[in-house]
């Protein structure tokens, strides 16, 4: 033999962590795969080591065979020697020996005679006589094994061999095949991390712990149930799990914030971190496995392979069953060589390949009804989508999902060898399981020392914490009763418990595509203390539906998506419940206003739509926000001032920078809004400013830098109360004298201009504090300057100037950090005034500004 049985046998092993893909008929057929292997292998054994075919010539044959009888003695004679005796019964061919030879072959041939006279008294052998040798019998039986012997008897131990080995191929064909082992050998992995991970372990004894708690309240009981308030002043079902109730979803009033088991609080850092890859991992398998049936289309195949082997192995080899005898007639052409035309043969081994034949059918018969059985059970059910609808009912993450395809076959291969196995998989599918690994990890990595650690102050000098990227929110951060700000940033999953309410002094929040969930008591809390709100989402849906209850909100910011396919959405909730809210942010892609913004008309003063180059086309809703106080419409692609702004009649400050305005014609209509102080055009295409911006009695600041304004109406100068210009970043040559009129001016920017002359006029505005002339054409600075004593600021940078006049030291407020100039300008200064700009500012300057 080339090879051993073991050698053989080990074409049906598997590895053993494949054995869990392994159902039970498909075990049975591996086993009786390795019978008929042994089977095969006995037979042909046999057949190897006896002799397979005995021939004898047949009677009719015999005589014809055996030709002319002759005497095995030559005719005698009689002959005188050379001494004269006379020597009879010498045979005749001794007549030309010499006379010693001759005498020699006498007393041979008398012991001869002696003898035959003896043996003819005893009996003769009976029988026929064949007169073959025996290398003729071996080339006799050689011959009739190949021209009497059917071809099955003869290699019937092959065939099953070969069909054996196919059926063992075909049966693990898709544990070798290399586009499905990888994926089997990556899931067989994966699951039995899963089933040894502590992590497991610990969620499932969760669940048992949970049950147990149900079922110890529902023998207990209680006189009375539990009080239900609906957000939504709605009645509502019971919520199984009020633990973590959400907005629309009713909250108990009675009942604990339910706590995690202490079990579940202890968890190995190592241990942790492989579960976390481990999640990540079937994440990924799943993703990648899920789109394709492969490995169900590779087994269905597999099977019918089998299916159709075992047909044809059992109709062709019943048809031989009969043929395999023991008795054989065989008529080889050799008379020529041996005299006999026809011979008698017997097959020794007909008698146990019979046995070995039918025995082999039996298997074969067992192996095709598992085969059928394993058909049935592929066709029975959709094995290609898989249910955890079990386990979701017997344990708390009821969140887990179904699977299809090839990921739902390999489950239901395991369901087959043990269904303990899907269960504890389906831990690691479940977002909620995740969570909860997370916010353990997440609690025992960011610890209150470490978050106290990372509290600023921020610009208005407010206690405020960052976190950024996290996979949850710490419990500690609860902890940080003195906390005004805390900012929330890439978050995935953001969970206000109970213990917010510790958070007294939280007054300004801010959620970053942070998906927030809040429980009842939280929300009492959030509801009643918090005053600020930042919301920056990517889809209106993403924003937490309790934000529309917080009743105590003064400013509330959205930034993100609102076009106009889902401006109705924004009033998920309706904002009528904001009674105090007093600034609204928007800053999105609005083609119209939220229709839902008018329900905060009467006490909203605030609001800013920054809408990111969108064209804003509708603006009549703004007719109903009479109560306005302040209003900043940038980036919304505006080519003229809204007609509904003339009816906001309490309105103090407009802001349109960043728009595509021209023309202001319009500007005459303000002089109905009376309280109007505020103007701002800036960063728009603005040519000319009609005169009729004098009627605009009531303007103090008025900013129109970043345009394309070439003059100045002498009518500009007439407004009584200004107080602050800005005319930067234009491309205007000449400064009218009238500058002169504005006597309360304190604050004028006319910088990045063609100025090449100061008028001056100008420097009768002794109330100017703020001076910016830069980036001009300016070659001379009038010495007049000096007359602006409360000047601070003045900016000079980007001139053509030679010197700076000695009167700038009578500018006392005017420090050299404010002197924005070139050094060398700065150096052509006496040195008293030098010493004077440069001296340190004092305290009540410093409170000052």
């Amino acid at each position: 033999m080339m090879f051993t049985l073991t050698e053989v046998a080990s074409l049906n092993d598997i590895q053993p962590t494949y054995r869990i893909l392994k159902p039970w008929w498909d075990v049975f057929m591996d086993y009786l795969g390795l019978v008929m292997l042994m089977l095969a292998i006995f037979a042909m054994t046999m057949q190897i080591t006896k002799d397979q075919v005995a021939c004898l010539p047949c009677l009719e044959d015999a005589d014809e065979a055996a030709g002319p009888k002759h005497d095995p003695f030559p005719p005698q004679s009689t002959r005188e020697t050379a001494t004269g005796a006379s020597v009879t019964n010498i045979p005749l061919v001794t007549k030309d020996l010499p006379d010693r030879a001759v005498h020699e072959l006498y007393v041979t041939h008398q012991h001869t005679a002696v003898n035959a006279e003896k043996y003819a008294n005893q009996p003769q052998p009976t029988g026929v006589k064949t007169n073959l040798d025996y290398q003729q019998y071996i080339f006799i039986n050689q011959i009739c094994y190949h021209v009497a012997l059917p071809w099955y008897s003869k290699y019937f131990p092959y065939l099953t061999l070969i069909h054996t080995l196919v059926l063992m191929v075909s049966s693990n064909f898709w544990f070798k095949y290399p586009k499905t082992s990888s994926k089997i050998e990556h899931f067989v992995s994966i699951l039995g991390r899963c089933f040894e991970s502590p992590w497991t372990t610990k969620a499932l004894s969760e669940t048992a712990c949970e049950d147990s708690e149900e079922n110890k309240q529902r023998l207990t009981g209680t006189s009375s149930a539990p009080k239900q308030i609906s957000l939504e002043g709605k009645e509502e079902g019971t919520n199984a799990n009020s633990s973590t109730p959400m907005l629309g979803v009713k909250f108990s009033a009675d009942k604990p914030i339910a706590e995690a088991p202490s079990s579940m609080t202890i968890l190995d850092k190592k241990d942790g971190e492989q579960a976390k890859a481990l999640f990540e991992k079937v994440r990924k398998f799943r993703a990648h496995v899920e789109d394709s049936d492969f490995i169900y289309k590779l087994y269905v195949a597999q099977t019918i392979v089998k299916t159709v082997k075992f047909i044809l192995i059992l109709s062709y080899t019943s048809t031989f069953l009969a043929k395999i005898n023991f008795k054989h007639d065989c008529e080889p052409d050799i008379k020529q060589l041996t005299g006999y035309r026809k011979f008698f043969c017997t097959h020794n081994m007909a008698f146990m390949l019979n046995k070995l034949l039918i025995s082999y059918m039996a298997l074969i018969l067992i192996y095709g009804m598992a085969c059928l059985y394993s058909l049935f059970w592929v066709f029975r059910r959709p094995l290609k989508e898989y249910s955890f609808e079990k386990v979701r009912e017997e344990s708390s993450f009821s969140d887990i999902p179904d699977v299809k395809n090839d990921f739902a076959f390999l489950l239901h291969m395991v369901d087959q060898y043990d269904q303990l196995y899907s269960k504890r998989f389906g831990v690691f599918l479940s977002e909620v399981s995740e969570n909860k690994l997370r916010e353990i990890s997440l609690n025992h990595e960011w610890t209150f020392e470490k978050l106290r650690q990372l509290v600023t102050r921020n610009a208005q000098d407010q206690l405020e914490l960052h976190l950024f990227m996290l996979s949850g929110l710490p419990n500690a951060v609860f902890d940080l009763t003195d906390l005004e700000v805390l900012k929330l940033e890439l978050i995935p999953e953001v969970r206000f418990s109970a213990k917010v309410s510790q958070m007294t002094s939280l007054q300004e929040l801010h959620l970053c595509h942070c998906p927030a969930k809040v429980e009842q008591t939280g929300f009492a809390f959030l509801r009643d203390h918090l005053r600020c709100l930042h919301v920056k989402f990517t889809d209106v849906a993403e924003i937490p539906t309790w934000v529309y209850l917080l009743r105590s909100l003064r400013e509330l910011n959205l930034i993100g998506n609102l076009s106009s396919e889902n401006n109705k959405m924004i009033g998920l909730e309706s904002m009528r419940d904001l009674r105090h809210l007093k600034t609204l942010c928007l800053k999105s892609n609005l083609t119209k206003m939220p229709t839902n913004i008018t329900e905060l008309s009467p006490h909203l003063i605030k609001l800013v739509v920054h809408n990111d180059g969108t064209k804003l086309v509708v603006l009549n809703s703004l007719k109903k926000m009479t109560n306005l106080i302040e209003l900043e419409l940038h980036s919304c692609e505006l080519e003229r001032i809204p007609h509904a702004i003339f009816s906001l009649t309490n309105l103090q400050e407009l802001d349109l920078k960043s728009n595509n305005i021209r023309t202001i014609e319009e500007i005459i209509s303000f002089q109905h809004l009376k309280r109007l102080t505020c103007l701002k055009l800036w960063h728009n295409k603005i040519i000319t400013i009609p005169s009729s911006i004098g009627q605009v009695k009531s303007l103090e600041s008025l900013h129109l830098s970043h345009n394309k304004l070439e003059s100045l109406p002498p009518a500009l100068f007439t407004l009584p109360k200004l107080r602050h210009l800005d005319v930067g970043h234009n491309s205007i040559t000449v400064l009218p004298p009238d500058v002169g009129l504005l006597h309360n001016l304190q604050h004028l920017a006319i910088n990045s201009n063609k100025l090449e002359v100061l008028p001056k006029p100008l420097f009768r505005c002794t109330k100017l504090k703020v001076l910016c002339l830069g980036y001009n054409a300016l070659t001379v600075l009038p010495e007049t300057a000096g007359q602006l004593v409360q000047l601070t600021q003045l900016e000079l940078r980007g001139n053509c100037l030679d010197r700076l006049p000695a009167q700038l030291g009578n500018c006392r407020l005017l420090r050299k950090n404010a002197l924005i100039v070139e050094d060398h300008l700065f150096d052509t200064l006496p040195v008293e005034v030098k010493e004077s700009i440069s001296r340190e500012t004092n305290v009540s300057f410093t409170s000052g500004l």
